[in-house]
């Protein structure tokens, strides 16, 4: 296992290729704003999250700037980055590039993690039964790249199953990981997808900015602000102590497996549907949004607190009534969001989140406060 809990430069440069992924996967939902184009965006972005998902774990047990898993590492960069390139016509036209780039992505992942557990008999099984199911997922996807509508969406999906549902088939007892680095890896993958609901306001902006445009953009920021805030703030402080005070084996794997690489895809989801929302706001702020894009920027805003929820409840055993009430409340105002202008909307859901965060801030002070400075005390001198 690697001895350092820091994210590596390498791992951040591998990151940035999920960064493309994720512009694809908001650009797919954003130019085909229908059920099916959404359904098809977030297809797309849960199979390529699974991929970086077995690259985070594969790096709590290997060090990737050593040796050969560096020039692996750039191999599995190069595959991931085509696979993303291909996201727009992924369910037409290069859907059998996409899934010849998803095996290699796949088939490096796999390779790597054998070498890694040449003696570690435990780890070994996890990979072979992981191996198993990943062959079979790719499979699937190259039986996809023949077929169309709904068979190909259903078959999509079917991969989407198998490569989550592996690591419940094969169990978590054989799996290694680093506490610090894998919630760092997390937090650093959410950090990118809030910075593609930045990107979002750029590429929806016009080339003449209006005020209304310009209210649009401060909106924007404000509400990356108060995802940025619900999640780093105290959140991701407690979930990466949880981790490090669990039991190694079996235990923290769970944790690991349920509360990053599970509940946090949708999150990312969440936020990466905002960015759709947002870049069509700012298309006509002065119009209403149709009904698909009002439920992805106010339905995405729902989606990441409803994970919010579920990752309390799987680490602390507690609920979370305030952010629960917030993601309900948000999807009660969809029918207003195909109503008002889009600026409007906008407004709505900036307002609503930083209220629920100032609440947050000011009726929890003193807990937020011990958490705080916690970690400053514990932190190195």
């Amino acid at each position: 296992m690697r001895e350092g809990e820091r994210v590596t430069p390498l791992e951040l440069f591998f990151d940035l290729v999920f960064v493309l992924a994720l512009t694809q996967c908001t650009t797919l939902i954003a130019r085909t704003p229908t059920w099916e184009g959404m359904l098809k965006g977030l297809l797309a972005l849960g199979v390529l999250w699974w991929s970086w998902v077995g690259y985070a774990w594969l790096t709590s047990v290997v060090d990737p700037e050593e040796g050969v898993v560096r020039l692996a590492m750039f191999g599995a960069m190069a595959a991931f980055l085509v696979a993303a390139l291909c996201v727009p016509g992924a369910f037409g036209a290069e859907a059998l590039l996409f899934a010849c780039a998803y095996a290699a992505v796949r088939a490096a992942h796999i390779l790597l993690f054998m070498l890694a557990s040449r003696e570690d008999e435990a780890l070994r099984r996890s990979v072979v039964g992981l191996a198993w199911s990943s062959a079979i997922g790719v499979g699937v996807l190259f039986v996809a790249a023949f077929t169309s509508g709904a068979l190909q969406l259903g078959l999509w999906g079917l991969t989407l199953l198998l490569d989550l549902g592996g690591p419940y088939l094969f169990g978590a007892d054989g799996w290694k990981l680093v506490p610090g680095h894998f919630a760092e890896r997390h937090g650093a993958i959410v950090i990118i997808a809030l910075g593609e609901s930045i990107v979002a306001v750029g590429a929806g902006a016009r080339a003449v900015l209006q005020a209304g445009v310009v209210v649009a953009a401060v909106l924007g920021v404000a509400i990356g602000a108060a995802l940025w805030w619900a999640y780093f703030d105290v959140v991701a402080i407690v979930a990466a102590r949880r981790l490090a005070a669990a039991k190694e084996g079996r235990e923290r794997n769970e944790i690991a497996r349920d509360s990053y690489s599970y509940l946090h895809f949708p999150m990312v989801a969440g936020i990466a549907l905002i960015a759709v929302g947002i870049k069509l706001t700012l298309v006509h702020v002065d119009d209403p949004l149709k009904l698909v894009p009002a439920v992805a920027l106010l339905g995405g805003a729902a989606l990441y607190l409803l994970a919010h929820v579920a990752f309390r409840l799987r680490n602390m055993h507690t609920l979370s009534m305030r952010r629960l009430v917030c993601a309900l409340l948000l999807l009660a105002l969809i029918p207003a969001g195909v109503a008002l202008p889009a600026l409007a909307t906008l407004a709505i859901l900036a307002a609503l989140l930083v209220a629920l965060i100032a609440y947050e801030a000011l009726r929890y002070a003193d807990v937020r406060e011990r958490v705080r400075h916690q970690l400053v005390r514990e932190a190195p001198p």
